[in-house]
């Protein structure tokens, strides 16, 4: 048989109010970040990405860490790229204020909720998050009405996106990324270099290390061909009759 139908658990007044006190705690409790939504040129066709992608709005918005003890995730790790920070953290927001303040954005994918992709930057810790997972209904349905999304998100890993959003300390992240890259294969591509002319000092054969240019029209096909023929005098012994076999036998 139905519920009782003289109690009811989600009237409008209800939900309201319930609404109205989460977005007085998160006034109250919540951290000033601001949501970047992220504004595709495209999409591949074949894999379903994003061919590229850029950030040119930033909404101010109050919001809850839930991870109010610190970062979760796998934190620092080394790997042998060097440091890898995967800082790990949940942010709540009320859906009335996030309609009111970010989703008039023309950029957004879906307009009516967070978007993963999106980026959260936090001030206080001069941090910038990507959603990953949007949680439309935790907690679920309490007065029949979900009034917030907790937003799970991941250290953001820059990769050549623009941003330019207009706010100053988020603008920069672009640049010092950018050249952090920069530098990073100028020095791998010089510390390559260097191997490879160290190698041809030692008396490895330089004209299989160095770069030259070449015209195509006067290529000899097979002098390749005659160079490895030579050298594998030296690499490979062909005087084993049985390679194969046990150690002593012919």
């Amino acid at each position: 048989m139905p519920t009782n139908v003289y109690f009811d658990t989600g009237t409008k007044p209800e939900q309201a109010l319930y609404e109205d006190l989460i977005i007085e705690q998160l006034r109250i409790y919540g951290q000033d970040v601001y949501y970047i939504p992220r504004k595709l040129a495209g999409t591949d066709d074949i894999f379903g990405e994003d061919i590229g992608s850029s950030f040119e709005d930033a909404y101010l918005i109050e919001m809850y860490m839930e991870t109010i003890d610190g970062y979760e995730g796998e934190k620092e790790l080394m790997s042998k790229f060097g440091l890898d920070i995967q800082d790990d953290a949940t942010f709540v927001v009320a859906r009335r204020r996030w309609e009111q303040f970010v989703s008039i954005d023309n950029n957004l994918i879906v307009s009516s909720r967070p978007n993963e992709g999106d980026l959260i930057y936090f001030p206080k810790a001069s941090k910038l998050f990507e959603i990953t997972f949007v949680d439309h209904d935790d907690p679920f349905y309490q007065v029949h009405n979900l009034p917030t999304y907790k937003l799970k998100c991941k250290t953001f890993e820059y990769g050549s996106e623009a941003i330019d959003t207009g706010i100053a300390e988020i603008d920069e992240i672009e640049d010092d990324n950018s050249l952090d890259m920069l530098s990073h294969q100028m020095t791998l591509e010089a510390e390559v270099g260097s191997i490879l002319l160290e190698n041809a000092v030692e008396g490895a054969d330089a004209s299989y290390i160095i770069l030259e240019t070449y015209n195509v029209a006067t290529i000899d096909e097979n002098s390749q061909n005659d160079d490895f023929e030579l050298a594998d005098d030296n690499i490979l012994d062909f005087t084993e009759s049985n390679p194969f076999g046990d150690a002593g036998m012919n």
